[in-house]
């Protein structure tokens, strides 16, 4: 067993496991570890527990120090000087016409390096906004291209139920989400009520994912002839067409995260059709096995034959 503590590096980020050492801290305190960026400032969300070696990844570097009254000086004067590179990075990328998206900017403690986070379609040749960059702030630079969900989480916003997106408050790593599961879950199947504001699949239908298919398990299709509870009978009544979806696939202005959920649409409701052809089958047989069949009638003995 080996004693760690946890450190968040940002809201609502991933946790990472350091060695204490020999100081003393409890959950909230400030602290500085070295990391691969460089040397940064963490917050303790886990306090020292044992945990076993395998739930840790080598090498586990040290807590440096605890957090003093100049490394938080520190910190609010780096916020203030990464807002400021923001600004010229935007005027940069407008010089140099590069098709990105800037979203983020920050300094490591020790400012060896400014971090710049942006996002873009495809990849994109930054090599000569790197020196321009470089020459301007004496440092090292350094872009990271990150995704769709990254940016909705690193930009924040409001979900369509009304309160502050998931990933940005209490959600630490994305976790997989299928159009199987709005599916097993009764929901719309259409791509506007069942995606977040990052373009992708809402990361709330994973929460009741294993509550639903536990109930699957254990009751079956008890209300299976009602059919599935739908809010918006208009949708509702659009899905029930004959190849909505396909007819769907053939617009040219449907988005190109719309389209790849189409497809994993189709492949449900194919695969789900062949299970329930196969499962009538199976029942018909078992029907046809059991059917009775006439008693034979027992043949009268001739009585000359004696």
């Amino acid at each position: 067993m080996v004693t760690v503590v946890g450190i968040r590096f940002k809201k609502a980020g991933k946790i990472y496991y350091f060695d204490p050492g020999d100081f003393k801290i409890a959950v909230g305190d400030g602290c500085v570890v070295e990391t691969a960026r460089g040397v940064e400032f963490g917050e303790i969300v886990i306090g020292p527990k044992k945990v076993k070696e395998e739930e840790i990844v080598p090498p586990l570097k040290q807590v440096l120090r605890t957090a003093t009254p100049d490394d938080y000086h520190r910190l609010e004067e780096n916020k203030d000087r990464a807002a400021e590179a923001f600004r010229i990075a935007l005027r940069k990328i407008d010089e140099h016409e590069l098709p990105m998206k800037l979203l983020h900017s920050e300094y490591t403690l020790d400012n060896n390096k400014l971090i710049f986070y942006f996002s873009a379609e495809g990849r994109v040749d930054f090599r000569e906004l790197v020196k321009d960059l470089a020459a301007i702030f004496r440092l090292r630079i350094e872009l990271r291209q990150i995704g769709v969900r990254d940016e909705a989480k690193m930009i924040g916003g409001l979900g369509s139920c009304g309160r502050a997106l998931c990933c940005t408050t209490f959600m630490g790593d994305f976790e997989p989400v299928s159009i199987r599961m709005a599916k097993n879950q009764n929901l719309s199947l259409n791509p506007a009520k069942i995606s977040g504001a990052c373009g992708r699949l809402m990361c709330c239908l994973r929460f009741e994912a294993q509550m639903y298919e536990d109930n699957k398990q254990r009751f079956g299709k008890s209300a299976s002839a009602q059919g599935p509870v739908v809010a918006d009978e208009f949708y509702h009544e659009l899905e029930g067409e004959t190849d909505y979806y396909s007819d769907l696939l053939q617009e040219d202005t449907i988005q190109e995260v719309d389209y790849q959920m189409m497809l994993e649409t189709i492949k449900v409701e194919e695969s789900t059709k062949v299970d329930e052809d196969a499962k009538a089958q199976s029942s018909l047989k078992k029907a046809r096995g059991k059917k009775r069949r006439r008693p034979r009638r027992k043949r009268k003995k001739n009585p000359k034959s004696k």
